[in-house]
């Protein structure tokens, strides 16, 4: 049976993208140009409440890739992957593909 986690409030599961360390052709690639911490959505919390009672819903959907923070988050494996759970204003930005 297969896990699926909700996340809480303003809280989103990410995927991290792990680029790839060398070219089809084999050419090692250095670490300096592969590194973007970036990662797919997953999963989106409801959102969070403000002061009046009115849901704030979280700003990301499924599927969008984010710009994430160097450091922050919380680890959670699901059946021997590995994700990373943010709040909503922790993640710095959406990225886009011209």
């Amino acid at each position: 049976m297969a896990k699926r986690l909700i996340p809480s409030l303003n809280r989103i599961l990410v995927e991290k993208i792990v680029p790839p360390s060398k070219t089809s052709a084999g050419i090692l690639l250095p670490e300096k140009t592969t590194k973007l911490n970036s990662g797919k959505v997953i999963a989106v919390g409801p959102g969070t409440r403000d002061r009046d009672g009115k849901l704030i819903p979280v700003s990301l959907k499924e599927g969008d890739t984010v710009l994430l923070p160097e450091y922050g988050g919380t680890e959670v494996k699901l059946e021997d992957k590995e994700y990373h759970l943010y709040r909503d204003d922790d993640i710095l930005g959406t990225l886009h593909h011209e």
